[in-house]
């Protein structure tokens, strides 16, 4: 998939249980089963399947501790 902050094809992955909670909690959204994440190093930029920049201003999810 095409990531917009890398400006390149990168890998994505889809959202993990606790990383879907804490999107809903974030965005307000109900449903986040379409959201992947970029997985390059330093990335961590959200995308849905169809979308390239679904959020405004671009939502990174935060480093797992």
């Amino acid at each position: 998939m095409y990531c917009y902050t890398c400006d390149t094809d990168e890998e994505h992955r889809p959202l993990t249980a606790a990383e879907k909670v804490w999107l809903k909690n974030e965005t307000g959204l109900k449903n986040v089963e379409d959201v992947f994440m970029c997985t390059k190093p330093g990335c961590r930029n959200l995308r849905t399947g169809f979308n390239k920049r679904p959020f405004d201003p671009v939502i990174r999810l935060p480093q797992p501790d």
